[in-house]
């Protein structure tokens, strides 16, 4: 018997930081929830930070995952925005390694060709098919919807990992 596998997915924002779980049994994938979390513009970039790390720390003990996926950012904006926007994704690894779970990160045209089939997908592609696949969902942003779509492609992508390590160890 296959025992059921919960994954938590987190796009990482500053302004706002998508979630989602999933469980995987098997194949099977089932919507488990997801959300937002918000840091408000006005505060410092300490205080937004600790909001979203104490939010996501909250998702964590509320939904119990096993896993985390993580989307890694891409950005060719200004670096400062950059940097802002690398200290949230900072957030996004920091929780989930510090409550114990193994962390996996994948690029954004990876998780849209997984999802979606096609690499350059747009964020309403990635919407309808994750609603397509996890048709119980109710992402009502576009954020909470990519990251149902993370943690949809580490629950597809996740036993060739696990295979892959264990072939690297083995050659060692």
């Amino acid at each position: 018997m296959t025992s059921c596998v919960r994954i938590l997915g987190v796009d990482p924002g500053l302004r706002t930081m998508g979630w989602g779980v999933v469980d995987v049994v098997g194949s099977r994938l089932s919507f488990v929830a997801c959300g937002s979390l918000r840091s408000r513009p006005a505060d410092s970039l300490a205080e937004r930070l600790r909001a979203l790390h104490e939010g996501l720390v909250g998702v964590i003990a509320d939904h119990a995952p096993a896993e985390a996926a993580v989307e890694e950012t891409f950005v060719n904006a200004d670096p400062q925005s950059a940097l802002k926007l690398g200290q949230a994704r900072g957030i996004a690894l920091l929780a989930p390694a510090l409550a114990g779970l193994p962390v996996a990160e994948y690029a954004a045209n990876l998780i849209k060709k997984t999802v979606t089939g096609a690499g350059h997908a747009e964020k309403a592609q990635i919407a309808l098919m994750v609603k397509f696949l996890l048709p119980k969902s109710d992402a009502a942003s576009p954020d909470a919807a990519d990251a149902l779509a993370v943690a949809l492609t580490h629950a597809r992508l996740r036993a060739s990992r696990r295979l892959a390590a264990a072939v690297a160890a083995r050659g060692r």
